[in-house]
């Protein structure tokens, strides 16, 4: 091999290195999402996560027999039909694809405690959700860029409840001795592991192929879903190179007082809310379509609940997904109580009647007994003070995270 091949073959390894293998910042990561986030809407589309985990839960329900006890409807669509459904699925493999180029792909078992948290976390995770409407994609995130006050109401139950469920995990940690130790890790044979990125690049060239076949097709669904498949795979790809995590961006604060993931999410909301708006404004989408009939108390409480779930859980419903596809077992075991409970939740808050959308409401909103529909440039009546409360919310929230790391004044430990 002459100089100028083996020079050429070492900047590729570098260029290969630097994209594949190192962490990715999250401020990338952050402007990277919400890039493909604003691509769905342009496709009439909007992301969610909890639809999906919900989805499953019933599926499971109505397997071992709970749904009809329950009033959960017999699912007619598969899980690759399912919208949100298969949203999830290609957020797991898109991160299991870039951890296997990067060979950071390892099936890690937790000492048996982190067990129990997984489970009682994950119940957590699905009642808040089905009480905020959403987790923290579609009962923070997405109200937040789609200018609804429901988003804000749950940001301040999660603020609250990541404070409480930090303390309350410190206390276990102080008081329990058992089950803390972790068990062997399981050795991925070298030779397997050093194939890890070509099996990255083959699944790749699957999703493509996958996506290119359902776009050809003449079924109008199959298109749409082609869409879910290559947006869905570069959230998991995207998230995982960076590390994005919502649970991180609430909880880093109180721990560690290190705010680079909480900021990256709000640059991620600074960029995507006045898109978003010029979206509505022209009629690209409907707002309403990503936010929850539950300002102010089910944003809040679920909230609250939903921030005690995901200290203990280990990450929030996004977060959870690309570490399953990282080889994290604990979140394997938090996405199922999650989905389990969120399913029964939801359920027997519908029959309490406190989700069920009250059919005699006239307006254009939808209402239940624990909130309605909020849009604000129309309770408003105006972009500009919407826009203006947005971004002095995200400059508030930057201002405290600033402050609280050159401080440490917000921290808990």
């Amino acid at each position: 091999m002459s100089d100028s091949d083996s020079t050429w073959l070492t900047g590729f390894k570098a260029d290969y290195q630097a994209i594949f293998v190192e962490e990715w910042s999250p401020f990338v990561g952050a402007m990277l999402l919400v890039l493909t986030i604003i691509g769905l809407m342009l496709s009439g589309l909007v992301w969610g996560v909890f639809g999906g985990v919900k989805f499953w839960g019933d599926w499971f329900n109505n397997l071992i027999g709970l749904g009809p006890v329950l009033g959960i409807p017999q699912q007619t669509e598969g899980f690759l039909m399912h919208r949100m459904s298969l949203m999830n699925i290609m957020l797991v493999i898109g991160a299991f694809s870039a951890a296997l180029l990067s060979r950071q792909f390892s099936p890690n078992r937790p000492p048996p405690l982190e067990y129990v948290w997984a489970a009682s976390g994950g119940s957590l995770l699905g009642i808040g959700a089905a009480l905020a409407g959403g987790c923290t994609t579609g009962g923070f995130f997405n109200p937040v860029l789609h200018s609804s006050p429901a988003g804000w109401a749950m940001w301040a139950g999660l603020l609250a409840g990541a404070a409480i469920g930090l303390k309350l995990l410190l206390w276990t940690l102080d008081h329990i001795e058992w089950g803390m130790q972790a068990p062997p890790a399981l050795d991925v044979p070298e030779g397997l592991r050093s194939n890890f990125p070509w099996l990255g690049l083959a699944v790749i060239v699957g999703v493509l192929l996958w996506a290119t076949q359902w776009y050809g097709s003449s079924d109008e669904k199959l298109v749409a879903r082609a869409v879910i498949v290559v947006a869905g795979f570069a959230i998991g790809f995207i998230m995982h190179r960076s590390r994005l995590c919502f649970a991180r961006a609430f909880r880093e604060p109180f721990m560690t007082a290190e705010g680079d993931m909480t900021k990256a999410v709000i640059l991620a909301l600074a960029i995507g809310i006045p898109i978003a708006a010029l979206l509505f404004q022209k009629k690209v989408l409907d707002p309403y379509l990503a936010i929850p009939p539950a300002f102010w108390i089910g944003s809040l409480v679920g909230g609250l609940i939903f921030g005690i779930g995901m200290v203990f859980a280990g990450g929030c419903a996004s977060g959870s997904l690309w570490r399953m596809g990282e080889g994290h077992l604990k979140l394997w075991v938090t996405m199922f109580f999650f989905a389990w409970m969120g399913s029964i939740a939801s359920a027997v808050f519908k029959k309490l009647g406190l989700t069920t959308i009250d059919e005699t409401n006239v307006e254009t909103w939808e209402m239940t007994k624990i909130g309605f529909q909020a849009y604000l440039p129309e309770m408003w009546g105006s972009w500009g003070w919407t826009l203006l409360a947005g971004g002095a919310l995200l400059l508030l929230w930057y201002a405290l995270v600033r402050y609280n790391e050159s401080t440490e004044k917000f921290t808990l430990l």
